[in-house]
């Protein structure tokens, strides 16, 4: 099940189904069913196009992000404990002079300006790793540059996915006595985390963080990249995970 899982979240990233769909096409014309291998291939090859378009990429991910609005963290509630997911780069970290203001986009400076505001007493950092190099030690480093204190932070280092994250946030947080969460991710990512986390007992207040938009011009809307087409796979895998709850396959333990 463990594999069957892997490959299906793998095909929710444009070009693998593409490549999927091309071998499948190339199957069908060696049975000389030459007119369905054509619109296999076709179809395979337009839907990576569809998706590499800058502008459709951010219509797919807006869908997402649209459904937990941004608030100032003084207009948050406080709660039992904050909750950062790991994910993004820490290069910052050893960066001089970096300060909170210049990480919009970060999860750790929007966790650590709630942990400053007093919304919460505590920081619950999750992420795995291999042995003691964990992505919640990362994320610690990260919270005292930023002004956080060791004393406030809690690390849950088994996780490797959202399910794991959800899960042993979960354990952790009933041995604390947390009942209520500020959660702290991506917002294209909020919507089935935030689900999970629910299903795994706590009371959740959603604090989703932007990530960086496309530019002005029609070029940076327009032209097919890259770029947009990993976005549109990072999109198209929490529908596909969504999907996965709504269905009952993804449950707490």
């Amino acid at each position: 099940m463990g594999f069957l899982r892997e490959a299906l979240v793998a095909l929710t990233f444009p070009l693998a189904l593409t490549l999927a769909g091309l071998l499948l096409a190339a199957v069908v014309w060696r049975l000389r069913w030459r007119r369905t291998a054509m619109t296999l291939a076709v179809l395979a090859l337009g839907w990576s196009a569809v998706w590499s378009v800058p502008r459709n990429s951010e219509w797919l991910r807006q869908s997402l992000e649209d459904r937990h609005a941004s608030e100032h963290e003084r207009a948050l509630p406080t709660a039992d404990a904050i909750v950062v997911l790991g994910g993004g780069g820490y290069t910052w970290v050893s960066r001089p002079g970096v300060t909170i203001d210049d990480l919009k986009y970060s999860r750790l400076a929007a966790g650590a300006r709630l942990f400053l505001a007093d919304r919460a007493p505590r920081v619950i950092l999750s992420g795995g790793g291999v042995g003691k190099n964990t992505e919640a030690r990362n994320m610690a480093r990260g919270m005292q540059v930023l002004g956080v204190p060791q004393s406030a932070l809690l690390l849950e280092e088994k996780s490797h996915d959202t399910d794991d994250n959800a899960r042993y946030v979960g354990m952790l947080a009933r041995e604390q006595g947390v009942h209520r969460i500020l959660l702290v991710t991506s917002a294209v990512h909020m919507p089935r985390a935030s689900l999970l986390f629910r299903r795994n007992g706590m009371e959740v207040f959603e604090v989703p963080v932007p990530e960086p938009t496309l530019g002005g011009t029609w070029a940076d809307q327009w032209i097919p990249s890259g770029r947009a087409l990993w976005r549109s796979g990072r999109a198209l895998k929490e529908y596909a995970g969504l999907v996965a709850l709504c269905l009952g396959a993804d449950k707490p333990a």
